[in-house]
């Protein structure tokens, strides 16, 4: 994957909506269109910000940048949605699903086990709707890569 470093006279907003495209595919464009109506700035900043700023920095990788943010929404442990919204990210940009599982492993040891379950359980969302069963049973889905 490519890293999102800021190009020559390419504005935040611009360089924001190109890596989030590459990182969320259309999942973060759904979730900036859910807010349309309520809070239209509001995706503005997600654009300009996390991924205009910070995602485009030069140091990690993408798959680094979603690690880390995997291990954060985990910890947190109340922010499923955007965590199953970066498992996914995470998937997009080369992740699998075993280093994702145990990202969010480690976080038992240092947020809970609580937390960890939540994290758990948002993977095994994203990973039944991305990696359906193949007329088998999903156990086990977990540990796969």
């Amino acid at each position: 994957m490519t890293q999102h470093i800021p190009g020559e006279g390419e504005s935040r907003l611009a360089r924001g909506r190109r890596a989030l495209a590459e990182i969320d595919g259309e999942a973060g464009h759904a979730v900036v269109a859910a807010l349309a109506d309520i809070a239209p700035d509001f995706a503005t900043y997600l654009f300009e910000f996390p991924f205009g700023d910070i995602y485009s920095r030069p140091g990690l990788d993408l798959r680094a940048r979603e690690i880390a943010t995997i291990a954060a929404l985990t910890a947190m442990g109340n922010a499923a949605p955007q965590l199953r919204v970066h498992i996914e990210a995470g998937l997009n940009v080369g992740l699998t699903r075993q280093e994702i599982t145990e990202t969010i492993m480690q976080m038992a040891v240092y947020a809970g086990f609580p937390a960890a379950l939540n994290g758990l359980f948002a993977a095994k969302e994203v990973f039944a709707r991305r990696f359906p069963p193949q007329g088998g049973s999903a156990e086990g889905s977990l540990s796969a890569s």
